[in-house]
């Protein structure tokens, strides 16, 4: 089933081997594992296979959520590289963080399509595309490294993350600086995010955006009791829903721009009573079982998670997806390239933009994709909620994703992750 570990190895066999994996554990509810003495003692009796039918977890999905943490530190057991890596002291460097779900098949369609081109290109290329559970904190370190040098910065940049993109203190002195610029080449977006209600052209021609992670949210039927349905986020914000709510604060990428967007379209107030809603953080792996009691802790009442964890509900449970009326929140995948090598760009921002892309994009993963040419099967009243280009550009998104986070925190009288 896995090239990497049988279903058949224990849970301690496969985190001796595989460090990484721990934290995929932990996240899908086995919290004893963060204990060493627990892994070593229960972990050698308990196997993946026993571990995922006592939870009942899907394990095709969960031994691919461990693929993608593995190979995104280990090598390619069948050529002895790093499947997302590639690093020669090339001339263009390529930088990016992939949604979870779909970071295989769009690495594997990148890989190919490279291998393919590679040998027509009169310049080298180094690549870095690693699993978005693995964060960002090395992109980020290198950016401040750069010291304002354009020079220090790689020369393509794909992922969601309004904090690494616009904080003056990181991207966002580049783009000032017009470093960047739209190299698409994409006359018209698709319809689903350029209409009268919403468009995701940047108008400043600097930020490209291929696709995006659309935030729902999924109400515990159980747990509603005689409470209304909410269908909307304005809905979370009334009083019945205070300490009722869990939040996916660990995604930094997700929750920056949840804040975001309730603070550009509801103001501090609504802020605070999101932050007043707050029950508890949940992972967003975890919140396809969020229904389930473990150790008495109380289940909250709706969890705000991707759309793309929303569609894994079992049908059959208490959960219910809710696409809010006004608009799931989305936190957009940027393609951001530099301007003085666009001529060196334009292949891999024409692939990244492809049709091909974009339909593992809309497909395989549910994040909606920018290409034109693409279907992303949602209905008319499936609509996005954006924060708009002209509230990027006269904030500073830095400095804003902070006080709202106070606003936030202040409010729930809990403590920031």
């Amino acid at each position: 089933m896995s090239r990497y570990f049988n279903i058949t190895d224990t849970i301690y066999d496969i985190t001796e081997k595989y460090p990484d994996t721990i934290s995929i554990f932990v996240a899908s509810g086995f919290e004893h594992l963060n204990n060493p003495v627990m892994r070593s003692t229960m972990g050698k009796t308990v196997t993946l296979e026993m571990a995922l039918s006592l939870r009942k977890v899907n394990q095709e999905v969960f031994i691919q959520k461990l693929e993608e943490v593995i190979e995104g530190s280990n090598p390619d057991l069948s050529t002895g590289l790093y499947a997302a890596k590639k690093e020669t002291g090339g001339d263009i460097r390529i930088e990016g963080v992939l949604p979870c779900p779909i970071r295989l098949p769009l690495l594997e369609k990148f890989t190919g399509w490279f291998d393919s081109v590679k040998d027509t290109l009169d310049y080298q290329v180094d690549y870095n595309l690693k699993s978005a559970n693995l964060g960002l904190d090395d992109v980020k370190e290198r950016i401040v490294s750069a010291n304002g040098d354009s020079d220090g910065l790689s020369d393509l940049y794909l992922s969601a993350g309004f904090d690494l993109f616009f904080d003056k203190k990181l991207m966002g002195q580049y783009r000032e600086a017009g470093v960047f610029e739209d190299i698409s080449g994409v006359g018209q977006m698709n319809p689903d995010f350029d209409n009268e209600d919403i468009s995701l052209r940047d108008p400043k021609g600097q930020y490209a955006i291929i696709g995006a992670v659309a935030a729902i949210f999924m109400v515990n039927t159980n747990v509603l009791g005689d409470r209304p349905m909410p269908e909307s986020w304005e809905d979370l914000m009334k009083p019945e829903f205070e300490n009722s709510i869990s939040l996916p604060m660990r995604d930094l990428d997700m929750f920056n721009a949840f804040l975001l967007h309730i603070y550009r379209h509801y103001g501090e107030d609504g802020v605070k009573k999101m932050g007043k809603a707050l029950l508890q953080n949940m992972h967003p792996a975890q919140m396809v079982k969020a229904h389930i009691p473990k150790g008495g802790n109380p289940v909250p009442a709706v969890t705000v998670t991707p759309y793309f964890f929303a569609s894994m509900v079992d049908k059959k449970g208490p959960l219910r997806p809710v696409w809010p009326k006004d608009g799931a929140i989305i936190s957009p995948i940027f393609l951001l390239s530099k301007a003085k090598n666009k001529d060196k760009l334009k292949p891999f921002v024409d692939f990244l933009y492809s049709k091909e892309i974009g339909e593992i994009l809309a497909s395989n993963g549910k994040f909606p994709s920018t290409n034109p040419l693409v279907d992303n099967h949602l209905s008319p009243d499936q609509k996005f909620m954006w924060v708009g280009w002209d509230f990027i550009h006269n904030n500073d998104i830095g400095e804003l994703i902070t006080h709202t986070e106070e606003l936030f925190y202040n409010a729930s009288g809990k403590e920031s992750l």
